[in-house]
């Protein structure tokens, strides 16, 4: 895997790959179209964060480059890479248990907040992507 040159895009599958861990200031693109729905990305070194019709999807600290995204309020499913351990929140339905997998292995069960924030951690080491998936209970 590999960052994303054009910061989103959409892969043939339907789904979404987007962020580049690797520039060092911030770049955003909006506007992207997407199975009818507008999103915006801001990526950098940092943080990378994904908004769909300007509600929250997705952010990472610091920043990440996230392929095959398939994400909804029952589950979602990514691959992602970085340089570093990443802290990663999504945008899922609110007050829901999700059980996580991270390559395979279970990372637990978490709840959402009142906003359906769902947070959590990934060890990433700057060459392997790690294959996350989130599954409402």
């Amino acid at each position: 895997m590999a960052v994303i040159d054009e910061l989103i895009r959409e892969e043939a599958d339907g789904t979404l790959s987007f962020g580049n861990y690797q520039l060092p200031e911030k770049k955003k693109k909006s506007d992207f179209q997407h199975k009818g729905a507008s999103y915006k990305v801001k990526t950098f070194k940092e943080i990378t964060k994904l908004e769909k019709n300007e509600n929250f999807v997705y952010e990472s600290v610091p920043g990440t480059t996230v392929d095959h995204l398939d994400i909804s309020d029952q589950k979602a499913s990514f691959s992602v890479e970085g340089p570093e351990d990443a802290q990663i929140t999504l945008g899922m339905e609110a007050e829901k248990e999700y059980d996580i997998t991270v390559n395979g292995k279970d990372a637990g069960t978490m709840k959402t907040n009142l906003g359906g924030k769902l947070s959590f951690g990934v060890e990433l080491d700057g060459v392997n992507p790690v294959q996350v998936n989130v599954t409402a209970r």
